[in-house]
This record gives C-alpha cells, sequence and structure tokens, in this order.
C-alpha cells in the first residue's frame, strides 16, 4: 500500500511539473475536456470531449459547475482505428444515442442505448473514405437530418451533406461547400474554419464555428447565416467575427458547441488554452448566448464574455493511476 502512494505521488508530481502549475490549483481541478459538447438527458449533464487516447471521454453533472468522470464513453476497440479520438456530439433520435465524433482524421459514428455507452460502431469504417473530422449532426424542421464536416485542401473548409434515415449514410451527389477561411482572424498559424455546429432560429439557419489554428491564441468562434442549408452561406463581418476568442483572461476560446439548460435558457461550451503561453492542456468552459434584435434585419448570435470554469470532483490521482487520459490535441 506504502508503494503504491509512493507511486501515485511521484506520478501526481511529474504531471504537474509538466502540465500543470503548481500556483494555479483551479486548473488541476479542471474539466479536461478539448471540443466539448454538453447533452441534458433526465435531469443530467453529460460532457464528451477530446481528451483520452483511449477513446471518448465522459463527465457527468447536476449543475454544471462540478463534474465527475464517468470513464469512456466509447473504447477504441469499438471503433474502426486506434488513434486521435477528436470532437464528439451526442444526440438521441427515436430513444438511441448517436455519436458523431472523429477518429484518425477521419468522420465516424457509434451508437448506444445510454448516454454513458458503449458506444460502438455498428459497422467499424469512417463515414467517407476521404480524412476529414469536425462532424456535426443536424436534422431540420422537416425532418432531413444533415451532416456538417471538415474537408481539407490547403486548409480547412466547412462542407455538408444530407444523410440517409440511418443518421449514418452520407448522400455523396449532395455534398456542398459552407464556408471556407477567408477573414483574417480564421488565419492565423494556418487557414481554418472548422468546428460547425448549426441551429436554426426564425427560420434562419446559423453555422458557428472555429477559425484560424487551434493552437493559436486567436483561435475563437465566429458565425455565418443562410436561409437555405445548401445554399450561400453570409459570414458575419470583420469586426464582428469572431463572437468570442478572449473572453475574460482566457485565449483560444473555441470549438464550442450549444446546449440548452435545464431553465431553458441558451449555452455555450467550448475551450481554451492553459495560460496566455501555452495551448496544452485545454479544459472546458460554459458560457451564455442569446439573439439580439438587429434593426429591421435577422436577429444576430451573441455570446456572452463571463463563464463558469467547472471543476472535477475526483481525486487526480485515480486518473493518473489509470494511465490512460491526456489531452490528445486536435
Amino acid at each position: 500500500m506504502k508503494h503504491l502512494l509512493y507511486l501515485a505521488a511521484v506520478l501526481l508530481a511529474a504531471a504537474c511539473s509538466d502540465s500543470v502549475k503548481d500556483s494555479d490549483p483551479s486548473a488541476r481541478s479542471a474539466v479536461p475536456l478539448a471540443d466539448p459538447f454538453i447533452l441534458l438527458e433526465n435531469d443530467t449533464y453529460y460532457a464528451y470531449g477530446t481528451h483520452s487516447r483511449e477513446g471518448i471521454a465522459v463527465y457527468t453533472s447536476t449543475d454544471l459547475k462540478t463534474w465527475q468522470s464517468a470513464g469512456l464513453a466509447l473504447s477504441r476497440e469499438n471503433t474502426w482505428t486506434e488513434r486521435n479520438f477528436w470532437a464528439p456530439e451526442v444526440y438521441k433520435v427515436d430513444g438511441k444515442y448517436y455519436m458523431y465524433f472523429s477518429a484518425n482524421e477521419h468522420i465516424c459514428v457509434a451508437t448506444a442505448s445510454s448516454p454513458l455507452g458503449p458506444f460502438k460502431q455498428e459497422v467499424k469504417r469512417p463515414m467517407m473514405e476521404e480524412p476529414g473530422i469536425d462532424n456535426s449532426l443536424f436534422i431540420d424542421d422537416d425532418g432531413t437530418p444533415y451532416l456538417f464536416f471538415v474537408r481539407f485542401d490547403h486548409g480547412n473548409h466547412i462542407w455538408v451533406a444530407e444523410l440517409e434515415k440511418d443518421l449514418q449514410t452520407l448522400k455523396p451527389e449532395t455534398f456542398h461547400p459552407v464556408v471556407s477561411p477567408t477573414q483574417a482572424w480564421e488565419s492565423h498559424m494556418g487557414k481554418v474554419t472548422e468546428g460547425p455546429f448549426v441551429i436554426k432560429h426564425k427560420g434562419l439557419y446559423y453555422l458557428t464555428y472555429s477559425g484560424s489554428h487551434t493552437k493559436s491564441p486567436e483561435y475563437g468562434v465566429g458565425c455565418a447565416t443562410a436561409t437555405d442549408i445548401m445554399g450561400e452561406w453570409t459570414k458575419y463581418p470583420d469586426g464582428e467575427n469572431p463572437l468570442i476568442s478572449h473572453p475574460g483572461e482566457l485565449v483560444g476560446a473555441g470549438h464550442h458547441s450549444f446546449f440548452k439548460d435545464k431553465k431553458g435558457d441558451l449555452r455555450i461550451v467550448y475551450h481554451a488554452h492553459f495560460s496566455q503561453e501555452k495551448p496544452y492542456p485545454r479544459s472546458m468552459y460554459i458560457g451564455r448566448a442569446w439573439f439580439e434584435k438587429a434593426g429591421g434585419g435577422p436577429d444576430r448570435i451573441r455570446i456572452g464574455q463571463t463563464y463558469i470554469a467547472p471543476e472535477v470532483k475526483e481525486d487526480p490521482v485515480i486518473s493518473l493511476l489509470a494511465g490512460t487520459f491526456t489531452d490528445a490535441g486536435s
């Protein structure tokens, strides 16, 4: 027992020296999820994100402030590959849970009967042969399912395609470009538009997305709108985009998703850099979002600059002894 405690202490000290400042105890208990997504189900919040080399981690909470690790919702043995598990999103459709995620830089989907998993790929292969990341589901008012995702072509570009009714099969003939990096804030450390998320408000589609390399302090969240998913998307102008990048003392705030809290208020969850100088390890933050009237035009989406910094309840030594978790990076 003494040997085990000594080993735990050594591991904890080593990890802190590499990734956590001793003077910042709050960072040691931060929820260590990048590219986060939150699902509210039966009075419990489930948070998923980029974190583990072994698959997709899940944390649970009842108040958005304190969280507890629930292990892996998706393990790599239940997928087609063994590396780079990024950017999960989980949706409940007709009693079944669908996890859209990236693995080895390919877009994938897995299913489960519980938000805790185990999620498994029914067919162990990616959704398309070519590389891609950051797939996000949107189901329109008429029930038509769409998948937004990122393709690579001298930069990261967001596309959309319609899905078959199984929510797992793309219709190749419907592939349609959405946005590419054209604004200055999207081109720090590479030309990047990624992390798409779509909501519909008063008949208008709002695509929020991240721009610039995830390691850049200028990483942030912008918006584009359209009246037709398969039509032309118009970005908010320079000066209005990005909507968020440096909230409070944070830098590199991005790769977000939206959700409704228990009161029905619109919330945003995103990751931010560890510090002003160091991007990793990234952790999860939760803010507020809303729509505001803009003269005689469509409502504009807004993101608050204040946020919750969620904390993990369990003893970090336990996670270190498990030896499976890291901010894998995307």
